[in-house]
């Protein structure tokens, strides 16, 4: 038995830049709950820009395909308030077995 395990699979992660829009957050979530996605992780907060006040979210979801990822990305790029969109991909770290 190998001493380290391999992690089962990485988790993609969101972030949103957007104008502080009520309609933003549904929106966004759509874009999950469509493709019959239930994030891990949910975080959004409102904070001040160079253009007023903004919307952050941050989504973490597991097991996404890259190009999925990338699918969903472009999406919430064209929704409407959205500013900005990045992707990140997280591994979890090889954990020592036994």
């Amino acid at each position: 038995m190998h001493p380290y395990s391999e992690p089962s699979h990485s988790i993609a992660c969101f972030s949103v830049q957007a104008e502080a829009e009520p309609s933003v957050m549904p929106r966004v979530l759509e874009q999950f709950a469509k493709r019959n996605i239930v994030p891990l992780q949910w975080h959004s907060s409102l904070g001040r820009g160079a253009q007023g006040r903004e919307l952050y979210i941050d989504v973490q979801v597991e097991a996404m395909e890259p190009d999925l990822v990338a699918r969903v990305a472009e999406t919430l790029r064209q929704l409407v308030h959205v500013q900005l969109v990045l992707t990140a991909e997280k591994r979890p770290e090889l954990r020592q077995a036994g």
